[in-house]
């Protein structure tokens, strides 16, 4: 139990000087860029600006808001459908037989390379950019599922035959729960692909959102409020992959190591 307790924090230590060395990294290539980048102090100020003081009639929060809205909505209905589509292609070999070539033809193609379709096909409401957004994530969950059924040890899909299992138990109570972990790493890979794919939706048309701050920054040559985005996003991206972590956990405790 000690020696548990000192481990954690050694590897808390570590985590710590990491960000003390990229603190003081950032400290020297600021100071030595003649102005061109913001110390963290002019970060910290401008960050604490933004919460009182709006940026097209909202603060750093509310746009924050605007784009988390809209990856978590794509995010969600991407893990249903990329799930599903996944769970098809791997199980069902008809299925894969007609959809798989679609898919694999459709797959390599970028998200951002949709955003002129997108937006001629739904102008450029909030539609767009969670269409947007549901492309980047999608692709990940589909590939990690169909990975994780395709992987299955076969002595478990035969265990589970010589116990009796119909076609149904067989995938919901031995190929779903073994291949959870794989599944729940795609959904991780597809958030991070999400605030990538919202971010170039919102830098090309939107009037609120994290990257029209972005875009806002590079017109006005506000270098801080770039950087106050960017650390804002990172921080948030790994609340939210902290949670599903937290989440894996418990519903894959034989992962736990």
């Amino acid at each position: 139990m000690k020696t548990n307790i000192l481990k954690n924090k050694f590897y808390l230590g570590l985590s710590a000087l990491s960000v003390l060395l990229l603190l003081l990294a950032w400290t020297y290539v600021s100071i030595s860029g003649g102005g061109l980048i913001p110390t963290p102090f002019e970060t910290f100020k401008r960050f604490i600006e933004l919460l009182y003081k709006p940026v097209a009639n909202g603060t750093i929060f509310i746009h924050l808001l605007v784009s988390l809205k809209r990856v978590i909505i794509a995010f969600l209905i991407a893990s249903f459908a990329g799930i599903f589509l996944g769970v098809m292609l791997g199980w069902n070999k008809r299925f894969n037989a007609f959809f798989g070539p679609i898919f694999e033809i459709l797959r390599p193609i970028p998200p951002i390379a949709w955003i002129p379709l997108v937006i001629l096909w739904f102008g450029i409401g909030e539609t767009p950019k969670v269409v947007i957004v549901f492309i980047g994530s999608f692709v990940p969950i589909v590939l990690n599922t169909f990975s994780g059924i395709k992987m299955i040890d076969s002595l478990l899909i035969s265990a589970g035959k010589v116990l009796g299992a119909n076609e149904r138990q067989l995938l919901w109570d031995v190929a779903m729960p073994a291949s959870l972990p794989a599944i729940l790493a795609g959904m991780k890979t597809a958030l991070g692909s999400g605030w990538m794919c919202v971010l170039a939706a919102e830098m090309v048309v939107a009037k609120q959102g994290v990257g029209f701050l972005i875009v806002r920054g590079m017109e006005s040559g506000d270098s801080s409020l770039i950087i106050v985005c960017m650390i804002v996003i990172g921080l948030v991206s790994a609340l939210i992959t902290f949670s599903l972590t937290k989440f894996e956990r418990k519903m894959c405790p034989w992962q736990t190591r």
